[in-house]
């Protein structure tokens, strides 16, 4: 296993260096190398022990996992233990896992502030440090005003609902956006509260007219609580 290590806000240690090579070379019983690893060892908040793990697999699945406590080896114990959790429940798929056919379409993630205007100010212009800036809406419709904190591309490769359902548990990430490898359409799968998934499908069929209830001067067709009066 080829393992790397970064300490932030404390000093490198060799003793926590071998603890987690301990803990990572489990993973070993279940997929053979080439692996790679890398851990972050950081200091927050003056008491907090986070260590950040990111692990690729021989065929280029990425595992990640965090978790703080107010000691390093707990933390290690901690992240190792969701990391191997997932391992064991995916290791038939991950090893049967051959990467999908097909276009890898660009996207483009931004993280969006909008600010309430004041009385008698204008809606903040959109501020981009990195690529072209966002049109605001339109101050005199909603009083609001928009500034870009972040953005960063990434590619949506091509991957059935299934894989895109583990990849995410993989990387204990809350959504993931992919490319359809059977419809060939832009998908997002997210995670639910209530322990299930949803599934956002786009699709070039044109939306269906509103049609407005007479009865109840409702407009059908609309999700709920979009319904309107005009």
């Amino acid at each position: 296993m080829q393992l790397s290590h970064t300490f932030r806000n404390i000093d490198s240690s060799d003793t926590l260096k071998e603890y987690a090579r301990e803990k990572l070379d489990r993973i070993n019983k279940y997929f053979p190398d080439p692996i790679k690893a890398h851990v972050v060892f950081s200091q927050q908040r003056g008491y907090l022990s986070v260590v950040d793990v990111q692990i690729t697999l021989h065929n280029g699945l990425v595992v990640k996992g965090v978790e703080s406590t107010e000691d390093f080896h707990s933390s290690i114990d901690l992240v190792m233990a969701k990391i191997e959790r997932q391992l064991r429940r995916y290791k038939d798929r991950i090893r049967d896992h051959k990467p999908q056919l097909g276009p890898e379409r660009a996207m483009l993630h931004r993280v969006v502030a909008y600010e309430p205007a004041g009385d008698g100010q204008k809606a903040a212009p959109p501020a981009v440090h990195h690529a072209a800036p966002v049109p605001p809406p339109s101050s005199s419709a909603t009083g609001v005003g928009s500034r870009v904190i972040k953005e960063e591309k990434f590619i949506a490769k091509p991957m059935s609902v299934e894989e895109a359902i583990m990849r995410m548990n993989l990387l204990h990430e809350n959504i993931v956006c992919f490319h359809n490898a059977a419809t060939h359409e832009i998908n997002v799968i997210y995670r639910r509260e209530d322990h299930t998934y949803g599934l956002i499908e786009t699709t070039h069929e044109p939306a269906p007219e509103p049609v407005r209830d007479q009865a109840t001067d409702k407009i059908s067709g609309l999700p709920s609580g979009a319904h309107g009066h005009g």
